[in-house]
């Protein structure tokens, strides 16, 4: 039974107990998270089978993992903690198709899901595209820091479940109350405030967890799991704060937490080092937590040993981690799969597989190079400058009659895929020759809107300031140090097209990765112009660049207070189908050289990561002294980059 508001109190659930004191009993906790809708075990951005991804791997563990928990008495529970519906063509298909049945439910129907939480990509395509799905949704979908503001309206999603199960001690069944709660980074809302805002409130995570978990408490639940599409971090917790699992995880009443968001992995060494964090085991606070990575590539396996108490209630006694992988690296460094796929998921789906590929090959133009990710942190990236291209051309006929009406437009782009968390594929890759569909969304995966802002110079300066943040600060003359800090996500690089400016990785950066001022001194910017002069402080430009950004996404200080520009709503990917389509030319941009470079330092190399099939676009880099340097237990290709 599933309870979405709390009944009348804990008596009237224990009344009926008969539950012997001392008796022992077994929870199973299974759990996918950020699956970003990889369904399959397929990579529909090159059109060809990946092992690294795909619940349909997945499912096989969890079948597996099942029938451990029957044959020992144990109850199974089967859980998501958000980020499924955004990610891959797949997904852009299903939300263009409304009237069909979505396939991330009916995997959910498939796989027999106990409840499902949001994370904040589930809201790309806005709350009509959600509700949709969410219809269709087979067991309770959850959000506890996120309220609806239209009246009269159903939102969708419920604060909170409440499951009544059965749960095996002895040779009797005995009953369970379970509360389940699910929390998301509160800037979910701005992040995509051209769909969301005057529609949604978002609340803080752990004040929110404060006032909800005794009113499960005095429903009777005997536990309470939180389903956290939220990361673990160092930082001290604020009403804002993204990655706020360890604060949560801290609360007293709180007994098992499954993380998300950050598509880290734990038990495991991504988190080694975090006070409170026992990375081996996955305890944190003494409390069981796990993270099962992205796209179905784990899942995340919590146990629970209960024994009843004096009142007759299920309290945990002892409990154990563990992430079961749907792939390994070989010796050499290439994925293989460790699990084979569900054939009834794999045949559920298969309608929408091919649905997908055939509509992902339209054919839309043509490119004589090849266009891909692989040196976007430290050469030219014509993939990342056809994006900038794209947004500059689409928006300037819009900008008459505004606050951007002859300023000078610039525009900013991020990489999108850059390996790092996601894996050593994980990059855009396009071919020269024929363009199609999915090479429109292999350059950018998400669903964002075009926007614009006004900002000044100074602004201008610390935004490029904070994207600067992203390397390490270099020791001249070392050659073993590795170029990017591990702390900043790639996608918060923003190139800044339409300018020229160097980046000094020998001087310390001005901004933590939260985007508070580290170094004020610091200035690792030098010689930025634009059409040859510096940039004054007074000076005004206007930039075109994506919904997220616009919106507050990722750690921009310098954008809080810049002009938004009303434009008419474009998406971004729309502007570069038809840039494409247009044989990118017919903006300015399209001539203007690449914007920066590092300050030159004789006799310093840095270390950086790529994918393997890098090697096949080394001879770009044939001027440059880059040597490559063996490859990583996890896949990644080593460069040695002299700068």
């Amino acid at each position: 039974m599933v309870l979405l508001s709390p009944p009348s109190g804990r008596e009237n659930v224990t009344a009926t107990r008969r539950v012997p004191v001392g008796a022992t009993a077994r929870v199973r906790l299974l759990s996918t998270t950020d699956l970003h809708m990889n369904l399959t075990s397929h990579d529909y951005f090159s059109d060809r089978p990946d092992p690294t991804v795909g619940l349909t791997r997945t499912a096989t563990l969890i079948h597996q993992a099942r029938a451990e928990a029957e044959r020992d008495g144990a109850l199974a529970l089967l859980f998501d903690n958000g980020d499924g519906l955004q990610g891959t063509p797949l997904s852009d298909v299903a939300a263009d198709q409304p009237d069909r049945p979505h396939p991330l439910m009916r995997a959910f129907a498939h796989l027999h899901y106990d409840a499902v939480g949001l994370g904040n990509h589930d809201f790309n395509f806005g709350l009509k595209s959600l509700d949709t799905a969410l219809q269709q949704a087979p067991c309770p979908v959850l959000s506890s820091n996120l309220r609806r503001l239209a009246h009269g309206k159903p939102a969708g999603f419920e604060p909170f479940a409440i499951l009544d199960r059965l749960l095996r001690s002895g040779d009797e069944d005995w009953p369970i109350r379970i509360g389940v709660l699910s929390f998301l980074p509160p800037q979910t809302v701005k992040w995509d405030a051209h769909l969301l805002q005057g529609h949604l409130e978002a609340d803080a995570i752990v004040d929110t967890a404060r006032r909800l978990l005794p009113e499960l408490r005095n429903a009777g639940c005997d536990l309470i799991v939180a389903l956290a599409h939220t990361g673990l971090s160092a930082t001290p917790d604020h009403p804002d704060l993204e990655n706020a699992a360890l604060p949560l995880t801290a609360l007293e009443g709180i007994d098992a937490v499954i993380c998300g968001h950050t598509h880290l992995r734990l038990p495991g060494p991504d988190h080694c080092g975090l006070d409170f964090v026992d990375a081996a085991t996955g305890s944190v606070h003494g409390k069981p937590v796990v993270m099962a990575g992205t796209s179905g590539s784990d899942l995340g396996i919590i146990d629970l040993d209960l024994r009843a108490d004096g009142a007759r209630c299920w309290k945990v006694n002892g409990f154990s981690c563990a992430l079961r992988p749907i792939a390994r690296r070989t010796e050499s460094g290439q994925a293989e799969a460790t699990v084979e796929e569900d054939p009834a998921l794999v045949q559920l789906l298969s309608e929408d597989h091919a649905q997908t590929r055939s509509l992902m090959e339209q054919p839309v133009g043509h490119t004589e190079h090849p266009l891909h990710s692989y040196f976007t942190f430290f050469a030219p990236d014509r993939a990342l400058a056809l994006v900038a291209t794209a947004q500059a051309a689409a928006l300037r006929p819009h900008l008459a009659g505004t606050g951007a009406e002859g300023l000078p437009l610039l525009s900013a782009a991020a990489p999108c895929k850059f390996g790092a968390r996601s894996g050593p594929r994980f990059y855009t890759d396009v071919p020269a020759g024929r363009l199609s569909l999915r090479h429109i969304a292999d350059l950018h995966v998400f669903p964002n809107q075009l926007s614009c802002v006004v900002v000044n110079g100074a602004q201008l300066l610390d935004w490029l300031e904070m994207s600067a943040a992203l390397f390490q600060q270099i020791v001249p003359g070392g050659d073993t140090q590795m170029l990017l800090d591990p702390a900043l996500p790639g996608h918060d690089f923003d190139v800044l097209y339409g300018l020229r400016y160097q980046i000094d990785l020998s001087t310390a950066a001005r901004f933590h990765p939260d985007g508070s001022i580290r170094t004020p001194d610091s200035h690792r910017i030098r010689t930025a112009t634009h059409a040859g002069l510096p940039i004054r402080p007074e000076d005004r430009f206007a930039v075109a660049l994506n919904s997220y950004r616009a919106g507050g996404g990722g750690p921009f200080a310098a954008l809080s207070d810049a002009e938004v520009v009303p434009v008419p709503p474009i998406p971004l990917r729309e502007a570069i189908r038809n840039h494409v389509a247009n044989q990118m030319n017919g903006d300015p941009l399209c001539d203007a050289a690449a914007p920066w470079r590092f300050v030159p330092m004789p006799g310093t190399t840095v270390t950086a990561l790529t994918g393997p099939a890098a090697t096949a676009h080394l001879h770009e880099l044939r001027d440059r002294g880059v040597r490559q340097a063996g490859t990583t237990p996890d896949g990644f290709l080593r460069l040695s980059v002299p700068l």
